[in-house]
């Protein structure tokens, strides 16, 4: 520790030119730092934007005394190549990402992916409703055409029970017919029975006959 007192003064002073000093220098590596940070992003209109701040930032630090100018030189010729070389197309720009931003678009990403699972789901679940409805519809038409007449028979069912019909009704034919042979001699029968009534008929003039020799008897008499 200094014990003059103009010592102790410098110490203070230098103190404070470091600290504004420092600030300076942390304006001009902020300022430079944006500028880089545009060129990486591909923001080239930006970038253009900020290069007469960064300059005149540059001069200012260099009239502090902070920097020297050649330093400050050399500091914005490669400033202004770097822009050149990206707007030519010298230098392809490879856009970097931090941890953050991965980060970030992992957790857009696993959410994008979360909400069309559950709109999926919805929409099945939707449908589920749907079909549960549709069944109930068909449940309680069928049991109203049962309490009408008849239980509503599906179509295999109605397939198997037509070939049976069939049959049934080749059957059916079969014993009409059967009936219808059984019938006509039954219907002739009575034809035969007429026939004698007709000889009756002719059979009645021979009983008539004596009648008619009366008179012969008469004559002889």
């Amino acid at each position: 520790m200094p014990n003059i007192k103009s010592a102790k003064k410098r110490v203070l002073i230098t103190a404070k030119k470091n600290e504004q000093n420092r600030a300076y220098k942390t304006r001009m590596n902020h300022v430079i730092k944006n500028f880089n940070n545009a060129i990486d992003t591909n923001n080239i209109e930006g970038a253009e934007k900020m290069l007469p701040e960064v300059m005149s930032v540059i001069d200012q630090t260099v009239s502090k005394g902070v920097i020297h100018k050649n330093q400050a030189a050399n500091k914005k010729s490669a400033l202004a190549k770097r822009l050149s070389d990206v707007k030519s197309g010298k230098i392809t720009i490879v856009i970097k990402k931090d941890n953050k931003t991965i980060a970030a678009e992992k957790a857009k990403a696993a959410q994008e992916i979360r909400e069309k699972q559950k709109a999926e789901y919805l929409a099945k679940a939707v449908e589920r409703k749907a079909a549960r409805l549709e069944a109930q519809k068909a449940k309680l038409e069928a049991e109203q055409k049962t309490k009408k007449g008849g239980k509503k028979k599906t179509d295999k069912e109605e397939v198997k029970e037509k070939k049976p019909a069939a049959k049934k009704a080749t059957k059916a034919e079969k014993a009409e017919e059967a009936s219808a042979t059984e019938e006509k001699p039954a219907e002739e029968k009575p034809k035969a029975a007429k026939k004698p009534a007709a000889k009756k008929t002719a059979a009645k003039p021979a009983a008539e006959k004596p009648a008619e020799e009366k008179p012969a008897e008469e004559k002889a008499e």
